[in-house]
């Protein structure tokens, strides 16, 4: 069975995935914890602690966020993917609008990342 994919990033520097080959735009998978279900829950307790973030879709291996930068109120989109088959979550953040993000979108997953990590200790 074929890994699912998330959306590509356009090539930008106002956006980071781990399923992008641009080296300067990649980030690695998270692991999974016990299981899919508890994964998902662990990052959603993350994401609730985000300010200005919105779950706008939740399916059975994938979550759908919006995050509104705080000054100008710029949409960013979050996504992560729950692949059992790797047993990790693939994610992109991007940016709707705008070339460059200085850096926001990098260091929001860096955030999400060890937050993550922490609470699967």
């Amino acid at each position: 069975m074929a890994t699912k994919s998330l959306k590509p990033i356009k090539g930008t520097p106002n956006a980071v995935s781990t399923q992008t080959s641009i080296t300067a735009l990649k980030m690695d998978p998270l692991p999974y914890g016990h299981d899919r279900a508890h994964t998902i829950e662990t990052m959603k307790m993350v994401m609730g602690q985000m300010p200005r973030t919105e779950l706008v879709e939740e399916t059975s291996d994938m979550l759908r966020y919006v995050v509104s930068t705080r000054v100008m109120r710029f949409k960013d989109d979050v996504e992560f993917l729950f692949d059992d088959e790797t047993r990790q979550i693939e994610f992109r953040s991007a940016a709707r609008l705008g070339h460059s993000d200085f850096g926001v979108n990098r260091r929001r997953m860096e955030d999400v990342s060890e937050r993550y990590r922490r609470l699967m200790k």
